[in-house]
């Protein structure tokens, strides 16, 4: 097994496997610390090999060290990334899965190789339909069989340029540590972190759907009133990083700040609501910094002498696609993607 990093900085949610949330100070920053970035993983730290298979319906299998991956040319992207069953602790009833309570988030920098420039080495065939993507980690999942963390994507978006999918063995400019996937994983821009597999071990190319259980029976939307669905992009959600849950304010001109994302395209507005009296009120939102990263936005808040006592503050966010963050959450039964405008209650004194 794997050597786990040091893991004092973070929010555990879990002891074994290891999940842990990201505290607010690595919220607040424009890029999360590696050692405050969230943790998520369904199996213990597993031990890995150092190369890459790749397989199944290609013309020309292979079997890569990272210097040859490494020879492949590299690229480096900042991208936010956020665990599906962020802010399931909002559902109730409480559906089963890890509490997250809503900071299983965080931005950093990934170097690492285009997934298609790997895949074009190994030269997909026409039959190809879908890309699945073997982790190292593996478990009895649930008391049941052992299997691995295996996701998959389509063959098109797993080739397509502008999907900026990469097989990352960096993080912030230095080696992913084991937590985080060493020594690849995968990084699907956009989307929850499910499809972002870590410790990396085949892709093999399939001419039939992939029908494992981390791709059609985990991490799907299971409606109470229509057909499942399967989680993929992150729905856009504005953050509170100031200021906190049961913190006391003086009077005067208070900032509250945040962050803001989407998988849908960037951010188009965020609003804050105080109280739930009139109307939402717009906050000043900075411009996006790149696709797939987290925007910053501040809201002034005026405070005098007539607003001692509590108050209650939310934020929602709306993205280029025209999706905004819902008042109330919608309950799934696995706990999934609960974007609902986040509620936040403060004091005056």
């Amino acid at each position: 097994m794997s050597t786990a990093p040091d893991r004092s900085n973070l929010l555990m949610i879990k002891g074994a496997p290891f999940n842990a949330e990201t505290p607010i100070e690595g919220l607040r920053q424009e890029l999360t610390p590696t050692v405050l970035h969230y943790v998520r993983s369904n199996f213990d730290l597993p031990d890995h090999d150092g190369t890459l298979t790749i397989g199944g319906a290609v013309e020309r299998p292979l079997t890569l060290s990272l210097a040859e991956l490494r020879a492949l040319g590299e690229e480096t992207l900042t991208v936010t990334l956020e665990c599906a069953g962020n802010g399931r602790v909002g559902l109730m009833p409480l559906p089963t899965g890890e509490p997250w309570t809503g900071q299983a988030v965080g931005t950093a920098t990934w170097t690492g190789v285009p997934l298609r420039r790997v895949l074009e080495e190994a030269g997909p065939r026409a039959s190809g339909v879908e890309v699945a993507f073997t982790g190292a980690d593996h478990g009895h999942y649930k008391g049941g069989a052992d299997i691995h963390f295996v996701r998959s994507l389509s063959v098109a978006r797993a080739l397509d340029p502008a999907t900026g999918v990469l097989i990352a063995w960096a993080m912030n400019g230095e080696p992913l540590n084991a937590d985080h996937g060493a020594p690849l994983r995968l990084l699907v821009p956009g989307w929850y972190g499910m499809g972002a597999v870590k410790w990396l071990a085949r892709i093999e190319v399939l001419e039939a759907p992939y029908q494992g259980q981390f791709q059609t029976k985990s991490y799907v939307f299971e409606w109470p009133d229509r057909a499942w669905e399967p989680v993929t992009a992150m729905r856009p959600r504005a953050l509170i990083t100031a200021p906190v849950e049961d913190e006391t304010l003086s009077p005067g001109i208070v900032t509250v700040r945040g962050k803001a994302w989407s998988g849908g395209g960037p951010i188009t507005a965020v609003e804050v609501s105080i109280d739930g009296a009139g109307e939402w009120q717009p906050a000043t939102l900075a411009p996006p910094t790149g696709e797939n990263i987290w925007q910053e936005w501040s809201f002034d808040w005026t405070l005098g002498q007539q607003e001692i006592g509590r108050h209650v503050v939310r934020a929602r966010a709306t993205d280029a696609a025209g999706a905004t963050q819902p008042d109330m959450p919608e309950w799934n039964r696995l706990g999934y993607g609960n974007n609902a405008a986040q509620v936040l209650v403060v004091y005056v004194r």
